[in-house]
């Protein structure tokens, strides 16, 4: 009984309360966006093929998505502060399946701006689960552990990365159907998952986030520091951004770029390559991150990992045929860990302005909005030039490490 009890105490409450099955069912949370994120690269390419379109038109895909991030993030955390995680939550979830749904109808009308309108519904939906999931993963068992069951529940966004594109490019490239047809295939199986797990998580009773009491001390410095004050912050903010445009733009032209490069490769191969060996890499850094961090101060780890990531994007650009195909796997993995490391030390010692911030640094998620039109446009006739983006951006993501990150106050 021991070993069962020591296997299950990250889950159980002060009261001897499991969180087993809530956890659960928000880590599939976790799943399902990670697996809607890597639909979009198979899309990218669907979209140029299917609907004439450019590099950098096709770039509306991504567009579409990440722009919905930038105007929901803010709306979304009033909801659940006003209503609960848990009606957010269910809220996300019909917004997503409304917007995968959607999808059917968008199929006879043979254009790519019902897809797109329906990409965004999709995407509101996912800022809203995102907004919510993290905290309450963190909440569901002791304190202690909370970091344990974060990056647990991370696991398998990753696991979510690889199917995506797996499962994208057998359903649309692999289909005999016509080329409308074929996009709604990986969409009704994931939105009726979707609407089976919204209806989990309405009978399932969740713990109440309660935020913690700030003292006048924490009140008073508010007032003394403004947010927009603290360089680091800002510095951060910029550096999210920059990460989401190099990670948006790399994952949807890894096809684009694998097909040019090799043309023994098709559109659906390059997406089995996207899956097992890109994606891969992806979680694989992720669940290792944390271990590294172990031997290495994370602005360490960042500053190696952005520098190795820009010699890795300045070989692709090179295009020196089997180095830079490797190059680009390889960046798969040493950009991982980017986001939640900028993340933490973009609001490190910003007290009560903390969850303030860490909302205003989500939002950077926009970056991956602007990044594959601009990489499109640039690469319209040669893929490889178009990763100059990703190369300038983890070049300040590289000084972000070195000397941005420290916390100052601005004037």
């Amino acid at each position: 009984m021991k070993n069962k009890s020591d296997k299950t105490a990250i889950f159980n409450a002060p009261d001897g309360k499991s969180y087993l099955v809530p956890f659960i069912l928000v880590t599939s949370l976790f799943l399902l966006w990670g697996f809607a994120h890597g639909l979009l690269d198979v899309l990218n390419k669907h979209f140029q093929l299917t609907f004439t379109m450019s590099k950098a038109e096709s770039g509306l895909v991504q567009f579409s998505t990440y722009i919905a991030y930038f105007l929901m993030a803010l709306p979304a955390g009033i909801f659940m502060k006003k209503y609960g995680y848990k009606k957010g939550i269910i809220l996300g979830l019909l917004l997503f399946a409304t917007g995968a749904f959607s999808f059917i109808p968008a199929a006879f009308m043979h254009s790519s701006t019902p897809f797109l309108i329906a990409l965004f519904i999709i995407a509101c939906g996912l800022c809203i689960l995102e907004t919510a999931a993290n905290p309450y993963s963190t909440v569901l068992g002791p304190k202690e552990s909370a970091a344990q069951r974060i990056n647990l529940s991370q696991s398998f966004n990753g696991l979510g990365w690889i199917l995506g594109p797996l499962v994208g490019g057998m359903l649309i490239f692999g289909s005999t159907e016509g080329d409308s047809m074929a996009l709604t295939k990986p969409y009704i199986l994931v939105g009726s998952i979707v609407l089976v797990v919204a209806i989990l998580f309405f009978f399932t009773k969740l713990p109440e986030i309660k935020e913690e009491n700030k003292d006048e001390s924490a009140i008073k410095n508010i007032a003394d520091r403004p947010l927009w004050k603290h360089r680091h912050f800002v510095l951060a903010v910029i550096a999210q951004f920059a990460y989401c445009a190099a990670q948006t733009g790399i994952f949807s032209f890894f096809i684009n770029y694998v097909t040019e490069q090799d043309p023994h490769i098709n559109p659906e191969k390059a997406s089995r390559i996207l899956a097992f060996g890109g994606m891969t890499l992806f979680m694989i850094g992720r669940l290792s991150g944390s271990m590294l961090m172990k031997w290495a101060t994370p602005n360490k780890l960042l500053a190696l990992f952005s520098f190795i990531s820009a010699v890795c994007m300045l070989l692709v650009i090179f295009a020196l045929g089997k180095v830079s195909l490797y190059a680009l796997y390889t960046v798969f993995f040493f950009m991982s860990i980017m986001f939640p490391t900028i993340f933490a030390l973009g609001f490190s010692g910003m007290g009560s302005l903390t969850q303030k911030a860490s909302s205003y640094i989500v939002m950077g998620v926009a970056g991956g909005a602007f990044s594959p039109m601009l990489m499109g446009f640039i690469g319209e006739n040669n893929m490889a030039t178009g990763f100059v983006i990703p190369l300038i951006a983890f070049t300040y993501i590289l000084f972000f490490a070195i000397k941005g990150y420290i916390p100052s106050i601005k004037g």
